[in-house]
Formats: structure tokens, C-alpha cells, sequence
């Protein structure tokens, strides 16, 4: 590893500040920074540990919303009563990601963070616009299966965003909050996310030095119903070859405000908003959610290894709608 200046801030202007002064890197869990200072790929010269700043706490807002703190941890925000009681689908999606161990150490903000699991990114040699803007992208006639995406792509990146978190929260509906030199300002969550173009070294709409201190959850819907399903090559400890995250209500026997995420199969944390017009207003069918599916994928690029997982990511739709409709339990039966 490089040596790089230590500097542990106790409030968060003064991280800020002390972000500030060198090319620097936030500090909270870890686990995607370490990971790639120790393989070069980040190349800080400052580290700014942000774990003192009392950014831990889970509160519920007058409103309903709930406010997550950007340095709790992915087990204390899975199993904490609020998240397992209003938000299932982000408890199960916690839940489903990394290991015990990872969960215990990654936080709120380090995940809506985290970079992307492409190997042409993370060997330093090959060519890669999103660490060496303008030098290619390997994986487009490389091999490009697992992590890499479908839909959101262009011809400079195709890289699938990782997070599990951050699919659920896509179809929670949140607000990220950041703090920085210009003062506090609150970003939608679904515009947080920025897609490759042609800029896919910039991932997110942070500008410099800001940090990230909350994120707070959109209100849940009365009687609402959520859930995550989760695709992947082996059942632990493995990253999303497809996954959905759905959230919707009944109501007198039709579907209301449905919201649909996709995870493993995009460039970052994709809505299917034609799926989700498509559902509104209409009765429960697997038509109807086979329909849906086939919308949601209507813009995808296949590329030689990873065309299974337009189909494998429908199959995630129309098996989690079924699963929440009580459509699937009730074909079982018949």
C-alpha cells in the first residue's frame, strides 16, 4: 500500500474542511476503500475516518419517514424493528448480501458508495474508461458475464452496479442528504446514481468534498407490501446475477403504487417504470406480470456473455410479484 496522512475529525464540518486539503477519501466501514487502496485502484493521500461523528442512529421522522444515519451498519439497519417491520424488502436485501462479517463493518453511506465489482476495473492493467477515462472498455468483447449490466449501458462502460441496499432503497423511494463546503442539500435517491454515458468515471452526483449524512426513506404505505428476490451463481456470499425489489398494495383485489428495482443487470439501481405503469390499476395475472417483465427489459443490450440474464432478470419480476400477490402460493396450490 501507499502511505497516506490519518485524520479523524470530530464533527462533520470538520471533516469537511479536512477533506478539503489533500486528495482525500472518507473512512467509515472500509470495506470497499481498504479493499481497493490495498490493489491501487484508489490512490488517496489523505483518509478522513468520519466514525465520531454520531452519524449511527436510526430515527422515524414526524412525517413517517425514517431517517438512517449514514454510518449505521448493514446488520444494525437489517434488523432493526422499524426496517424489518415497514421496509422488508430492504431488511431481506441487507440480509442477502456479503457476509455476516461485511455486514458488521459496512455502512448506510459506505454502500450507497460502493464501486463497482467489474475485474477489467479493479486489475490496473487493462483498459478501463471508468479508472483511465478514454483508454476503452475491455469488458465490450471481453468476457462480460457476472458483473456486468444490461440495461443503463453505453459504449464506454458496461459494469453493473453491486449493491443489494440500494436496489431495495430505488423501490422504497429516499433522499440522500449531503453535507459539504456550499452547505446541506438533499438529492432524490433515484437521481443519485448517475449512468456511464460517456463519463462513467463520474458514478454518483456528489460534488467535491461533500459527505454524505443521511438517508431518509420514503414514508411506507399503509398495508404495503415489499420483498427482494435474489439471483446469483451460489446462495451466499455472492453478487446478484439478477435481482428485483418490489413494493406495491392491494386494493380491492387490484394492484396500487407499485414500484419495481432491478439489481445485477443495470449500470445502477433501475426503476422499471413502463413495469410499473403497466401493473397499476389491474388485477394480479401471471399475463399480466409476464407482460410487465417483458417491458421492463424492452431497452436491454445483450453482449456475448450476459444475454441469460434479460430472461433470468424477467423470471426475478414475475416470481417476486407472485410472491407478494399471493399469485404463486395460489398456482402452487391449483
Amino acid at each position: 500500500m501507499r502511505a497516506f496522512d490519518y485524520a479523524r475529525p470530530g464533527a462533520v464540518d470538520a471533516a469537511i474542511a479536512t477533506h478539503a486539503k489533500a486528495d482525500s477519501a472518507y473512512l467509515a466501514g472500509g470495506t470497499t476503500l481498504l479493499d481497493l487502496t490495498k490493489i491501487d485502484i484508489m490512490q488517496p493521500e489523505q483518509v478522513v475516518d468520519i466514525n465520531g461523528l454520531g452519524l449511527d442512529r436510526i430515527e422515524r421522522l414526524e412525517d413517517g419517514r425514517v431517517r438512517v444515519g449514514a454510518l449505521v451498519t448493514n446488520t444494525a439497519l437489517a434488523r432493526h424493528e422499524l426496517i424489518e417491520t415497514h421496509y422488508p424488502v430492504l431488511s431481506q436485501a441487507l440480509l442477502s448480501g456479503a457476509s455476516t462479517q461485511l455486514r458488521n463493518k459496512a455502512t448506510t453511506g459506505g454502500n450507497v458508495m460502493q464501486r463497482v465489482r467489474c475485474p477489467y476495473f479493479r486489475d490496473g492493467a487493462s483498459p478501463c474508461n471508468k479508472r483511465e477515462p478514454g483508454s476503452g472498455c475491455s469488458a465490450i468483447g471481453g468476457v462480460n458475464r457476472e458483473t456486468f449490466a444490461v440495461l443503463g449501458t453505453s459504449e464506454q462502460c458496461i459494469a453493473a452496479h453491486p449493491s443489494d441496499m440500494c436496489v431495495a432503497m430505488a423501490a422504497i423511494g429516499a433522499t440522500v442528504s449531503v453535507h459539504g463546503p456550499k452547505g446541506t442539500r438533499e438529492i432524490d435517491f433515484g437521481a443519485f446514481h448517475l449512468l456511464p454515458g460517456s463519463t462513467p468515471e463520474r458514478e454518483h452526483a456528489l460534488e467535491p468534498d461533500e459527505l454524505i449524512t443521511h438517508v431518509t426513506l420514503n414514508a411506507p404505505e399503509r398495508d404495503a407490501r415489499s420483498g427482494y428476490l435474489k439471483l446469483r451463481d451460489r446462495a451466499s456470499y455472492q453478487f446478484a446475477l439478477a435481482s428485483c425489489a418490489a413494493h406495491l398494495t392491494l386494493k380491492g383485489g387490484v394492484i396500487r403504487s407499485p414500484r419495481i428495482a432491478l439489481g445485477g443487470v443495470a449500470t445502477k439501481p433501475w426503476r422499471a417504470l413502463e413495469a410499473e405503469r403497466i401493473l397499476e390499476g389491474k388485477t394480479p395475472s401471471k399475463a399480466l406480470f409476464e407482460q410487465a417483465a417483458k417491458a421492463a427489459f424492452k431497452t436491454a443490450t445483450a453482449y456475448e456473455h450476459n444475454a441469460f440474464k434479460i430472461p433470468l432478470g424477467q423470471h426475478a419480476i414475475i416470481a417476486e410479484l407472485g410472491e407478494l400477490t399471493g399469485l404463486a402460493t395460489t398456482q402452487e396450490a391449483s
